[in-house]
């Protein structure tokens, strides 16, 4: 940072202040006073009282930046080609841009980073401290931050900033981008009309959310629709939809809202359908419970496949308790979840769904009976031979579903 541009921030900052401007809540007031400021310090400048300013654009849009946003990070905040920041150290920032790391020129110090935590956990209400050394918040513009600090990491803070860029809000988009072919997204399309529920699974960045979020797009818009959330990321176009997400406890170590809780609160709201953000615990119990009575939904999990996927739910419940056993836990999950959707991330950074199974509801063994609906073959999603269970509610919303799946 140049000398005049330090001292031009100085000056706006003490203008802020004796104005009594929110910089986070007043962007336009900031904006105004921003551009009043490096007109009247341009004009001292030509009278030789100041440091000239090299660009009057950059100095706008740095200083606005710096009291209003972000700082060094909100220019990767504003690129909509990346989808995530994290820092590893002051002199490690890395992005994501499609999928594909790469190590960036910006230079923090330690102090930069605590500035920009502390201002980016002020609006959520969250807190980062020796006695809670990790934090999950929203921001502002709807990012997902998630922070570590020593003793838990080794020296630095780790910081990630989760983008979450709306490429798809219909099943028709993730066809654009390649993701799916028409004939699996009619089908899947049709699949949420009709009721079914759905688990979406994948690796990190594999863009399970995405999917839930045009999945989420079909659902008829007479629909209650709850969501429940560890922090908000979705962003659904449900015309009737009720957004919730945890907690954390305070100081006292009181107020948690764990995510078990959302999912039984949810129940008590008249739900015409639940969607979880992702199930890696003991809520695979509360989700199974309400899946099994009736209400449909979707949840996201993390697994290497569509098969993995199955096995963990049936695993996860277990977390809930002693007396939770597999011989309740294997039929439920067979009879409870009818699509599972896997989607993977390839070399190249291009998200694709990798296969679309069906579960037929029937367990043996304490294995769950399984049928291939679409799977890739030769970079290529392609009808397998297996039938999806419940015709009859395809039936029901008016669907012919040997007709939806003729054409593979």
């Amino acid at each position: 940072m140049g000398e005049g541009v330090a001292l031009l921030e100085e000056e706006v900052r003490e203008l802020i202040r004796r104005r009594g401007l929110d910089p986070e809540r007043d962007d336009v007031g900031v904006r105004g006073l921003i551009a009043a400021a490096v007109a009247d310090y341009e004009e001292r400048s030509l009278l030789g009282l100041v440091p000239r300013l090299d660009d009057l654009d950059l100095t706008t849009k740095s200083l606005h930046d710096v009291i209003s946003g972000l700082g060094p990070l909100q220019q990767y905040l504003d690129d909509p080609e990346i989808e995530e920041i994290w820092i590893n150290e002051p002199g490690k920032v890395f992005v994501a841009r499609s999928g594909r790391a790469e190590l960036t020129n910006t230079i923090l110090t330690e102090v930069a980073i605590r500035d920009l935590v502390e201002r980016m956990l002020r609006s959520s209400g969250r807190r980062l401290d020796l006695s809670n050394p990790f934090v999950d918040a929203s921001l502002p513009g709807g990012e997902r931050l998630h922070a570590v600090i020593p003793d838990v990491t080794r020296r630095h803070w780790a910081i990630n900033v989760r983008k979450y860029v709306v490429r798809a809000k219909r099943v028709a988009d993730l066809v654009s981008l390649g993701s799916l072919t028409a004939e699996a997204a009619t089908f899947l399309e049709a699949a949420v009309v009709s009721g079914l529920n759905i688990l979406v699974s994948g690796a990190t960045q594999a863009g399970k959310t995405t999917m839930v979020n045009a999945l989420a797009g079909a659902i008829p818009s007479n629909e209650h629709v709850i969501t429940c959330e560890e922090v908000f990321e979705l962003q659904l176009a449900a015309r009737d939809v009720v957004a919730m997400q945890c907690r954390q406890a305070n100081l006292e170590g009181t107020g948690e809202i764990p995510l078990r809780r959302l999912v039984k609160e949810a129940l008590r709201m008249r739900p015409d359908r639940l969607i979880i953000g992702e199930v890696r615990e003991a809520e695979a119990l509360d989700l199974l419970i309400a899946l099994n009575a009736g209400i449909p939904g979707m949840c996201t999990i993390h697994a290497n496949s569509a098969r993995e996927a199955v096995v963990k739910m049936t695993t996860l419940p277990l977390l809930a308790g002693e007396n939770v056993s597999d011989r309740f836990v294997v039929p439920t999950v067979a009879a409870a979840v009818d699509l599972v959707v896997h989607l993977d991330l390839d070399s190249q950074g291009r998200r694709r769904v990798q296969e679309i199974i069906g579960l037929s509801g029937r367990s043996e063994g304490g294995i769950i009976e399984i049928t291939t609906l679409f799977e890739r073959r030769d970079a290529q999603l392609t009808r397998a031979s297996g039938f999806p269970p419940h015709e009859e509610r395809f039936t029901r919303a008016g669907f012919r579903l040997q007709e939806l799946l003729a054409a593979g």
